[in-house]
């Protein structure tokens, strides 16, 4: 499962352009799940329990296609690492969802890209920022600006500005994970071993501190739950993951990246029409400022 030769990947078409679209729809769409069914479940644990299942799916995988499952190949290390910052990443999202609503949850993790990107210099020296890619910094981050300054004349501004807060902490955290993954064997390694590594660390962490917190006890199990955990576990955590690896496999990435940023979008029109979410105007002009920013430092 190494990539291919970058010459062997092939420009989009009409099944890798719906593809994306679908996986956008998808993505989109998980934050609102997760919050949508709150009530009945905490999000800690809803994603605690989400990334297990998921985990225990891929070892299946594996398993099936015999891959290497040896943890003596110089991945331990990093693995546990970007185990760490991935159930970190989906903590700070899961407790955010509690103060902020999905919307701005999917706008604020999606600054990852920006965050990525300042990062990779200290990678390699031969990928330093350019200057439109310095421009698109700033006007993504004009954007969080503005939309930050929404939370502060709302009903529940301090509450929804923590909220937003720990978005802009799982973007962080996200980006860090494919740093580290950028800069060690991981970025050698089958896809399938990565995504573990990733998916037990997240469902050992998040399930841990739902125990910690008393969350464990608070679970009303419903119709709803038991769906969303299922759409979660199955759908988000496990197929559209490995989906998204084998699209990097045949097409050309920095086309099929683009089309992840309509992921906030998604999450932003499914919170208001599922959830009722407002929308404040300032939040709608940051969110497409913070979009414009990071297309500016992806384009190539």
């Amino acid at each position: 499962m190494n990539p291919d030769p970058i010459a062997t990947r092939k420009p989009l078409d009409g099944f890798s352009i719906a593809s994306m679209v679908g996986l956008c729809v998808i993505w989109g769409f998980q934050q609102v799940a997760i919050k949508a069914a709150a009530p009945d479940m905490s999000p800690v644990l809803q994603v605690g329990i989400r990334s297990a299942g998921a985990a225990l799916l891929v070892l299946a995988l594996m398993l099936v296609r015999r891959e290497n499952l040896s943890l003596r190949d110089g991945t331990l290390m990093p693995g546990l690492l970007v185990g760490l910052l991935f159930g970190g990443e989906f903590m700070a999202v899961s407790m955010g969802l509690n103060f902020t609503t999905a919307g701005h949850m999917a706008v604020f993790l999606y600054t990852a890209p920006i965050f990525t990107v300042l990062g990779i210099p200290f990678l390699s020296r031969e990928e330093r920022m350019n200057r439109k890619q310095w421009l698109g910094a700033g006007v993504a981050f004009a954007g969080v600006a503005m939309a930050f300054s929404g939370s502060f004349f709302g009903p529940n501004g301090k509450n929804m500005l923590l909220g937003d807060a720990l978005g802009i902490l799982g973007g962080i955290l996200w980006a860090a994970t494919t740093l580290v993954i950028r800069g060690s064997r991981l970025s050698e390694t089958p896809a399938t071993k990565t995504l573990l590594y990733q998916l037990a660390g997240a469902g050992l962490m998040l399930p841990a501190y739902a125990w910690l917190s008393g969350k464990m006890g608070a679970v009303t199990w419903t119709p709803r739950l038991g769906a969303n955990l299922v759409f979660q576990t199955v759908v988000v955590a496990f197929a559209s993951y490995l989906y998204w690896f084998w699209l990097l496999r045949k097409y050309l990435a920095s086309r099929l990246s683009v089309f992840s940023f309509l992921t906030p979008m998604f999450g932003i029109t499914f919170g208001v029409l599922i959830l009722k979410e407002p929308l404040d105007p300032r939040f709608v002009i940051g969110a497409l400022l913070v979009l414009t920013g990071i297309t500016i430092v992806n384009r190539r």
